[in-house]
């Protein structure tokens, strides 16, 4: 760790020059040798550098909001390449390239501030071997050795021995004590930061290498804090503590702000939204235009959180615009399938199942069919005279008057053989 430091010293001048003139405006107010004064010093030092990281952070979002663009093109690859992870991996990593993005872009912001975090441990490792470094001058140096945070040397270590802990005027106890306790936190911070990102604001339809990596550091970072925790001095420890929380509560501002599309952050976020929306009759704000923008320009590639969002609207009576805003809708109530395609709501009857019948009442309906079809064809088998011209009738008539194409007929209703028969042709002799 020391070689590691050192090879950060070129801006550990900075950093004790930051942290001295933090400590001249607290020790006037708690007491310039006092664990306040020096503790409160390391946690504005970590404030200061994490507001001069918030542009890194914000270009992390964007670029985790583009990856969430890619994530149909990752799920064709992943089905077009199941049985070959290797190609799959390949087919990845081209991706990546031709659309600019970096799935390792949210270590970022920890690689940005690691040349701090060495500087800083470099100087509190100096006032442990009683060293004057960058602007720490002697006297500053005493006052830093004096400093105690609950009981523990600023400089002290978990691994230090009774006899260096006593010379820095506390007890074995007290250090380890309070640097166990700190590890944990640390430790905890770091693993629920790592945990809400991967259970609320990952989009789950997709499984990639990014999420893959990051369920592993997820448990990766934790351990790594705990071992080399150890030997961290109680001030870089409230270093790294207060880094954590302000990254955890970074987290959880985002998430419930502006949550990555298709995570159940994103389904809690909408379903608040359109309280608000429906209660007020508009969106408030440049963040709630943002999102009801971003869900409107995706057309048919929304999501089921978003198209029922969208289809919620709708129900009562508003429309999104495609600038963010929403506004009153007279239309008729046009919600969306699971598809994303348009179906008529609200006004379209639903289609009603036929009522099941009995057997007596589906003998009585039949019964009155077969009635019905007889006085239909009733016309067609009279036996009276038919419309029909005389010379267009072949064969001459039988006797009664009756036609042969009547007696025909009349036959096949009665089913009986009576009536008038066709005269037989005259014989031959």
């Amino acid at each position: 760790m020391d070689t590691i430091a050192s090879i950060f010293s070129f801006i550990t001048t900075p950093v004790s020059w930051v942290i001295v003139q933090f400590h001249s405006v607290y020790g006037a107010i708690f007491g310039p040798d006092t664990g306040w004064a020096w503790g409160l010093s390391i946690v504005s030092l970590v404030i200061l550098i994490r507001i001069c990281l918030i542009p890194l952070f914000v270009k992390q979002i964007k670029a985790t909001r583009a990856m969430q663009t890619l994530q149909p093109e990752m799920k064709k690859i992943q089905e077009r390449y199941k049985n070959d992870k290797q190609r799959q991996s390949e087919e990845m990593m081209k991706l990546y390239k031709e659309t600019g993005t970096n799935p390792l872009s949210s270590c970022l912001p920890i690689l940005a501030q690691s040349p701090f975090f060495f500087a800083l441990y470099h100087v509190l490792n100096s006032i442990a071997s009683n060293d004057t470094i960058g602007v720490i001058n002697d006297r500053l140096l005493e006052s830093a050795q004096k400093a105690h945070i609950f009981g523990a040397p600023l400089a002290a270590k978990f691994t230090d021995s009774d006899a260096k802990v006593q010379a820095l005027g506390s007890s074995i106890t007290d250090v380890r004590v309070v640097t166990a306790i700190m590890i944990v936190l640390m430790s905890f911070s770091q693993f629920y930061t790592q945990r809400q990102l991967m259970t609320k604001n990952v989009d789950t339809t997709v499984k990639t290498p990014f999420m893959q990596q990051q369920k592993m550091l997820m448990y990766v970072f934790p351990i790594m804090f705990a071992v080399f925790g150890i030997n961290f001095p109680v001030g870089v420890l409230v270093y790294w503590l207060t880094t954590n929380v302000w990254t955890m509560g970074q987290q959880m501002y985002v998430i419930h702000n502006n949550p990555t599309p298709g995570s159940k952050a994103q389904a809690s976020y909408l379903e608040r939204l359109h309280k608000r929306v429906t209660h007020n009759g508009k969106t408030r704000g440049r963040g709630e235009k943002a999102i009801v923008k971003a869900i409107v320009a995706k057309g048919r590639d929304r999501n089921d959180v978003e198209r029922k969002f969208i289809n919620g609207l709708t129900k009562a009576g508003l429309a999104a615009q495609a600038d963010g805003t929403v506004v009153k809708s007279e239309a008729s109530t046009v919600v969306e399938t699971e598809d994303g395609t348009p179906a008529t709501g609200g006004a379209a009857p639903k289609r009603q199942q036929p009522k099941r019948q009995s057997k007596s009442q589906r003998q009585s309906s039949t019964a009155q069919g077969g009635h019905k079809a007889a006085d239909d064809s009733a016309p067609k088998t009279s036996l009276s005279k038919s419309d029909e011209p005389e010379e267009a009738k072949p064969g001459p008539k039988p006797a009664g008057g009756k036609s042969a194409s009547g007696g025909t007929r009349s036959k096949a209703q009665s089913g009986q053989r009576k009536g008038p028969q066709r005269p037989k042709s005259p014989s031959k002799k």
